[in-house]
């Protein structure tokens, strides 16, 4: 997207944890599962896939840990202090962060590319016309 400057700040909801993310995502997506409903408290979650080497983080994290339905080890690190998640994580795949990116500073970047579990999408949602759905995980 032109005009978005790197690298981008982010925060926790109460500022303890702060972060830079240095280049663009390599992709952003839209997950409908009801686990992402209920992280977010709304119809989905927007993630942002980063390279690990992007993210500059500074203050404290706690994680937590579960399967995903697909069997992938799903741990997220968040702010001790206010709960907000700042990230998710497969330790099988240590290249790679899925950037809960919604704590951008700017959000310009949250266009989601594709929408995964498309299957537990909130009805009334409607999915704009071009962009790639799965019905489960891609």
């Amino acid at each position: 997207m032109s005009g978005i400057q790197y690298p981008l700040e982010g925060s926790c909801q109460c500022g303890n944890v702060r972060y830079q993310l240095l280049a663009p995502p390599l992709k952003v997506i839209a997950c409908h599962c009801i686990a992402c409903q209920k992280l977010s408290t709304s119809a989905f979650s927007i993630t942002a896939l980063i390279e690990s080497d992007t993210l500059v983080l500074q203050g404290e994290l706690a994680q937590w840990e579960r399967l995903a339905d697909s069997g992938n080890k799903n741990y997220a690190k968040f702010c001790p202090h206010c709960g907000n998640r700042i990230y998710h994580f497969n330790p099988d795949e240590p290249g790679l962060i899925k950037l809960k990116a919604a704590s951008l500073n700017d959000t310009r970047v949250l266009k989601p590319e594709a929408h995964l579990w498309v299957s537990q999408k909130q009805a009334w949602y409607q999915i704009p016309d071009g962009v790639p759905q799965f019905s489960e995980q891609s």
